[in-house]
């Protein structure tokens, strides 16, 4: 019963600030005006509730920006400002099919996703970028 409270409780915050939202967005004083920290502040604070995504959509925010201020707030600037990364390519290794020594590496981030490569011993990876892009993807 008092999930139910709290969480009727942060619905009825939430659509409150969207009324702060939109009263800022009417009375700034030109459209690139930055979104002042207290609104950016109790949007974050929702999101301890709420579902970011559920909280960037009612107030329209961008997802990415909500999240780059909840790792602000929570003392994670390189989240804060991470770019995301799209596709890497790594160019296929030439190797013969005798060739049965190489490496192996695996990686886990903090949400329990893994990256595993197996490439031979003559292969030029660009591992850095790959090891960077993984990590860096949420």
């Amino acid at each position: 019963m008092m999930t139910t409270v709290t969480r009727l409780h942060a619905d009825h915050q939430l659509d409150q600030l969207a009324a702060q939202f939109e009263y800022w967005r009417q009375h700034r004083s030109h459209p690139r005006e930055r979104i002042p920290k207290a609104l950016w502040d109790q949007a974050v604070t929702l999101t301890e509730t709420l579902a970011p995504s559920r909280v960037a959509t009612h107030l329209r925010l961008g997802r990415v920006d909500l999240k780059k201020q909840i790792a602000l707030r929570h003392g994670d600037p390189a989240q804060a400002t991470a770019v995301p990364v799209g596709f890497v390519e790594v160019p296929p290794a030439l190797s013969s099919p005798d060739d049965v020594s190489g490496f192996e590496v695996e990686l886990q981030r903090r949400d329990g996703a893994r990256l595993r490569i197996h490439a031979p011993a003559t292969a030029t990876l660009p591992l850095g970028a790959i090891v960077h892009s993984f990590l860096e993807a949420r």
